[in-house]
């Protein structure tokens, strides 16, 4: 079966994956259960066979490693100088705050589905669906990749410090080359690698403890300052900041989250992994950036701090080691960026939402996404040879954030939804993901309001191409949930109203079907009395017992009206005979919430259907619903479809007009639904041979379209009998005449032929009114 992103992370007799709290979770010894789950994730069939990183090396490296960068090397000491101790640490604890709501509600859904490639792309994609899973992983992909070419420049600015004379370019075109090699080769190369960068940024942090100790902190608490004066920097020649731009430039420190997630194809057990890794990467990050802004603080002046960037090597026991976790923590941060984007793209190839699909979704032999690099590589040696990417920098921010956001958001949907299917491992409080969603909107806007328009606008773009193209999805998603959680709070309020809701009417058809054929002369009919707003409920009747024949043809009609833009649902009786199942439909339907209020007819072509029909139109009478009989023309049919004459009976002596005109309300309101889908023209017709009532009528049919608001519309009072001067009437592609409780079906034999035109029969329902 297809992985569900509302299905539990284990099957229900227990013989899925182990416990991830079960010390066997991770062990070798449960082969047989990783088979198990494979098999129940056929999505992730393209990288299933590289689940080879745990959580130390998979996620906890990674993310810690990202995180720890350029910001808490060359900008920490700028934000203590400008907004004082604890001004920094509030804009710390803030920035690290939101991360944390986010990654909780990350952990909490991870933990709830099988999670395949991609990581929050794939979170998104089986909560949300392809199309906003894609809508947020493109512009995500293209700023993971373009964010390689921001820390290759950051490891050039490094590097031209130990090595001025070097060309910048050919330092970055070498950085790019020994990256993509790294990356290339494989992710197990890559995490070995970080292994080692890891070393070089502990060695200086050590570097920085050793200077605490043997004396660097020479102010004291009473010394320092705890509130800043926020004067800017040197760029600004110190003309002054403020706390959120500070903030602003501290928190893109913090967007790195997500590198471990991004390896959710190629770890062991990512519910466990990410969790745990992710938010273990967060505790100890947020440990050193609070321990540094205190040493930071204590050891040099306000003024050193803002006019200097390189204090934390000034201060240090051995600066050397600072630079070369400097240029560490940026060829780390650009390596995991790398491989993320590759496995991001990788996992939108499988999944059909990019061009060239196919081709980006193979692997090779060890299970590497080598096409997916190339591009990425392509991608990331083109925006190098652009060389100044600033002004596209907040924009990359933006796309992090607006991943943040949707995780919170998808995760707040189904706590809010509150299914059954929604059974996290990591449980958290509603509030978190939603200060999440808050915060990662609110650091959008605080950063750079236009930018953060642009990045929604773009997403939403992407959303709209996406969304034309029907993806098909491997999983499930809560959409359906959510929309059923709106109609039922919608099912209620409707409850809760009165019960004429003339307003609020639109056609919902019940349509009796005993073979498929039966709708072959009127399927179009029904399409346009119903499009765009109206419903088709198909009612299989089966009177031969083979119900599933039937089932199987009724619901391709149904596929068919949704294809053309109706809503349409079928469902099967099998209570004897077509009145006794009609009469069963319609009392069944009674309590739905789309309530079918015209039973749709044809005509009948045998005595015993006559006198079905009767007792159906007295079940309606009863139910409230209206009746519409179809009777068409067998060679003029609809014509050309441009005129419809809707006949009003001869009303002397009485031509007064209320908001109660009789059996004409359904009949009025099927004519204009037609005549729009039609682009028809409209008469309202009478015979009224009393030439001293012919005025009165004319009177009563203008007031009747004008009140009406039919536009367009003719009246027409025939100077004879009904019954001479139907055949002598302006002639229509459509009749339209009021339907009697206990019909004559000769008679309207006999109209269709005076006619010489296909006619409907209509009888109201007394819960719609032409007038309101």
């Amino acid at each position: 079966m297809p992985d569900s992103a509302s299905g539990s992370g284990s099957s229900s007799n227990g013989s899925s994956a182990p416990d991830s709290d079960s010390p066997e979770a991770a062990s070798p010894a449960s082969e047989h259960t990783a088979e198990l789950d494979e098999s129940l994730q056929p999505e992730d069939a393209p990288i299933s066979g590289r689940k080879q990183f745990g959580t130390f090396g998979g996620v906890f490296t990674p993310t810690l490693l990202t995180i720890l960068g350029v910001i808490m090397y060359l900008r920490e000491g700028w934000i203590i100088g400008n907004a004082g101790l604890i001004g920094g640490l509030l804009i710390i604890t803030l920035g690290f705050s939101i991360t944390l709501c986010t990654a909780l509600a990350m952990s909490s859904i991870t933990t709830n589905i099988r999670i395949g490639a991609g990581g929050a792309y794939a979170v998104i994609a089986q909560s949300l669906g392809l199309e906003v899973g894609g809508s947020v992983g493109i512009p995500r992909y293209l700023s993971q990749a373009l964010a390689v070419t921001m820390y290759i420049f950051g490891f050039r600015e490094g590097w031209l410090y130990l090595f001025p004379g070097h060309p910048a370019l050919l330092v970055d075109a070498a950085t790019f080359a020994v990256l993509y090699g790294i990356a290339y080769v494989s992710a197990d190369f890559a995490i070995r690698v970080q292994y080692l960068i890891m070393g070089v940024i502990v060695a200086s942090l050590i570097s920085i403890g050793t200077a605490a100790a043997t004396g660097s902190m020479q102010y004291g608490l009473g010394e320092i300052q705890l509130w800043g004066d926020f004067v800017g920097s040197p760029e600004n020649d110190f003309g002054g900041s403020s706390f959120w731009i500070v903030f602003a430039v501290f928190f893109p420190a913090t967007t790195g989250i997500m590198a471990g997630a991004n390896m959710s194809g190629d770890l062991k057990d990512p519910k466990r992994s990410i969790p745990i890794g992710t938010l273990a990467a967060i505790g100890v990050s947020f440990v050193i950036y609070v321990l540094l802004a205190i040493w930071l603080a204590r050891s040099a002046t306000p003024q050193e701090l803002t006019s200097n960037y390189t204090v934390m090597m000034d201060k240090a026991y051995w600066p050397t080691a600072v630079l070369a976790g400097l240029l560490g923590a940026t060829f780390s941060s650009a390596l995991a960026s790398m491989v993320g984007a590759g496995r991001i793209l990788q996992a939108m190839g499988a999944h059909q939402v990019v061009p060239g699909s196919d081709w980006l979704a193979e692997l090779s032999e060890n299970g590497e996404p080598r096409h997916s690099m190339m591009v990425t590589g392509a991608l990331i040696f083109g925006s190098l040879l652009v060389r100044d990417l600033n002004a596209i920098a907040p924009l990359i921010t933006m796309f992090f954030l607006v991943t943040y956001a949707m995780i919170c958001a998808a995760v707040l949907i189904e706590q809010s939804l509150d299914l059954v299917s929604f059974r996290p491992r990591l449980r958290i409080p509603l509030w978190v993901s939603f200060l999440g969603l808050l915060g990662s909107l609110l650091a959008m806007f605080i950063i750079n309001p236009t930018i953060s328009f642009v990045a929604l606008i773009v997403t939403l773009g992407f959303y709209a191409i996406l969304a034309r193209r029907q993806l098909d999805a491997p999983f499930e998603d809560v959409r359906s949930g959510m929309f059923v959680a709106l109609a039922e709070w919608a099912a209620k309020k409707v409850t809760e109203l009165p019960t004429m809701q003339e307003r609020a009417w639109k056609p919902n058809l019940l349509v009796p079907v005993e073979t498929a054929s039966d709708l072959r002369g009127s399927f179009l009919t029904i399409q346009d009395l119903t499009h765009p707003q109206g419903s088709v409920k198909i009612v299989g009747l089966s009177p031969n017992g083979t119900p599933e024949v039937l089932d199987r043809q009724i619901e391709t009609l149904t596929d068919s009206f949704r294809d053309r833009g109706v809503f349409a649902s079928a469902t099967l009786i099998d209570a004897g005979g077509f009145a006794d199942g009609l009469r069963a439909g319609m009392q069944a339907l009674r309590g739905a919430f789309f309530r079918p209020n015209i039973v749709f007819l044809r005509m009948p072509d045998s005595p015993d259907r006559e006198a079905d029909y009767h007792n159906v139109i007295q079940e309606a009478e009863r139910e409230s619903v209206g009746v519409l009989l179809y009777a068409p023309h067998p060679r003029a049919a609809l014509g050309q479809r441009q005129t419809i004459n809707v006949w009003i009976k001869d009303r002397t002596p009485d031509w007064r007009l209320s908001m109660e005109i009789g059996n004409l309300d359904l009949a009025l309101l099927t004519a204009y639904k037609l005549s729009q889908n039609w682009n028809a023209r409209m008469r309202v017709v009478t015979a009224v041979p009393d030439p001293n009532e012919q005025e009165k009528a004319q009177d009563f049919l203008e007031k009747l379209m004008d009140l009406g608001r039919f536009p367009n519309a003719e009246a027409v009072v025939g100077p004879k009998p009904f019954n001479e001067y139907v055949p002598e009437a302006p002639q229509a592609d459509l009749n339209i005449f009021g339907l009697q409780p206990d019909p004559d079906f000769d008679t309207i034999r006999d109209l269709v032929t005076q006619t010489d035109s296909t006619c409907m029969f209509v009888r109201d329902s007394g819960r719609e009114s032409a007038l309101a």
